[in-house]
Formats: C-alpha cells, sequence, structure tokens
C-alpha cells in the first residue's frame, strides 16, 4: 500500500490507557465528562463503549445525572417547571382563538415566504437533474415531495405520442442518444424498457471492454485493502 501523502485524515485508534480510563468510569460518570477528559467527541465515546459491551450502573440510572425523569424525585430542575395536579391549561376551551389584528399576519394558503419564495421557480420551468436528465416542473401541489413535482422530459415526449408508460416499465435514451437540450429529445431516441432489462443493460459486463476489466480488480482491491484494515484493528485492539 502507497501512503496517502497527506490526503486522508489518519483514522484515530484508541491507546490502551483510553480504553481502560474508559472502562473503569463509564459506568458511573458522565459520558460527556469522559469525553472531555479522553479529549473525544461525545459520539466517539458512545461508539467505543457499545462495542466494548460497557453499560450505565443502576445507581447511574437513578441520579439525577442520568437525565431521566425520576418519580417522586425532587430534583430542583423538574420541580420548577412540573406540571401540578388539578392545573387547568390557560387556553382550555379556546380552540381556534384568535387576537384582533391577528388575522392579518396569518400564512395565507400557498403563500412562499424566506428562502422557499427566493427559491422558487413557476410551472412549466425547467431543469438539469443530478443524473444530468432535463425535467419540467408540472405541479406546484404541496402534497407532494419537491422532487416529485418534476417530471423528465423524456417520459413527457414518450407519454405524448405513445400514452401512459406500463406498469414496471422505464423510459430511457437509446445507447448514444442522451440528450439535456429540449429540441433533440424526440420519440427516436427513446425506448421504454422493462425495469429488469434496464439493470442487464447497466451491468458492468456491458460496458466498455477495458472499462469491464476494471470493475472486478477495482473489486479485489477494495476487498484486500478492507482485510489489512481490519486485520491492524484487530491487532491494535488485542494489544488493549
Amino acid at each position: 500500500m502507497t501512503k496517502s501523502r497527506g490526503i486522508l485524515q489518519a483514522r484515530e485508534f484508541w491507546p490502551p490507557h483510553h480504553i481502560e480510563i474508559l472502562g473503569r468510569f463509564y459506568a458511573d460518570l458522565r459520558t460527556q465528562d469522559i469525553a472531555d477528559l479522553l479529549g473525544k467527541s461525545i459520539s466517539r465515546v458512545y461508539a467505543k463503549a457499545n462495542e466494548l459491551g460497557l453499560k450505565k450502573s443502576a445507581a447511574y440510572q437513578a441520579s439525577v445525572h442520568s437525565g431521566r425523569v425520576q418519580r417522586g424525585q425532587q430534583d430542583p430542575r423538574m420541580l420548577g417547571t412540573r406540571f401540578q395536579k388539578g392545573l387547568v391549561p390557560w387556553n382550555k376551551g379556546l380552540k381556534g382563538l384568535s387576537y384582533e389584528g391577528g388575522k392579518a399576519t396569518r400564512f395565507k394558503k400557498g403563500e412562499l415566504n424566506g428562502t422557499a419564495k427566493l427559491l422558487y421557480v413557476p410551472i412549466g420551468s425547467y431543469r438539469i437533474s443530478a443524473d444530468g436528465h432535463l425535467e419540467q416542473k408540472l405541479t406546484d401541489d404541496p402534497a407532494i415531495a419537491p422532487a416529485r413535482r418534476w417530471t423528465p422530459v423524456s417520459r413527457l415526449v414518450w407519454e405524448r405520442d405513445n400514452g401512459p408508460i406500463p406498469a414496471g416499465h422505464i423510459v430511457v435514451f437509446k445507447r448514444g442518444q442522451k440528450t439535456a437540450v429540449l429540441d433533440l429529445i424526440t420519440v427516436d431516441r427513446l425506448d421504454c424498457i422493462t425495469r429488469a432489462e434496464n439493470v442487464r443493460r447497466n451491468h458492468w459486463t456491458n460496458l466498455h471492454p477495458e472499462l469491464a476489466a476494471v470493475v472486478p480488480l477495482k473489486a479485489a482491491i477494495t476487498r484486500q485493502v478492507n482485510r489489512i484494515n481490519r486485520a491492524a484493528r484487530e491487532a491494535e485492539e488485542s494489544r488493549a
């Protein structure tokens, strides 16, 4: 293996004395305190404790430091904001309460504000998707996820000439015909195929011969790198 030349961040291992401290104090101390002591993030401490099978003690879980609601405990943090028995909420029976002048400042149905207003584009607009497909906006329906408000132009062109796309099928460009230019997206460039056929079409065995030869080689290299890294971690942990 070659060195990363500083491109990759060095992997952080747990030295033996850190693991010893974690094992000794995790059950009875706050995790944040242990993280501060070791100079690590609390998420790393939680992850390592889980890996080692460490648990908080019953005494810690029963203490105020656990953050759990303790029935019958007289923790000032809880008493100050606790609902008292028999308390009647101030807005009981006031469903739909409206203050004078409040209606003028309410959000109106379909109203856009802030970032949503800045990013809004009207129905009929076009955009290029992350996959390089030209899409057209067909609706502003708030019940539909934003990404679903856009439809590939290739699909629209196919349905215009051939009707609805059958279930389990998709519209794709023929090989070498893909384009994001509106005037060039014509039905003669498109195919309607099953999803299974699309998987077979895009399988690595159907790539360019030179690229197809690289794919299994890359997978073999990845397996070897993972094996070496796993062995290094296991050796480090066994020494701990």
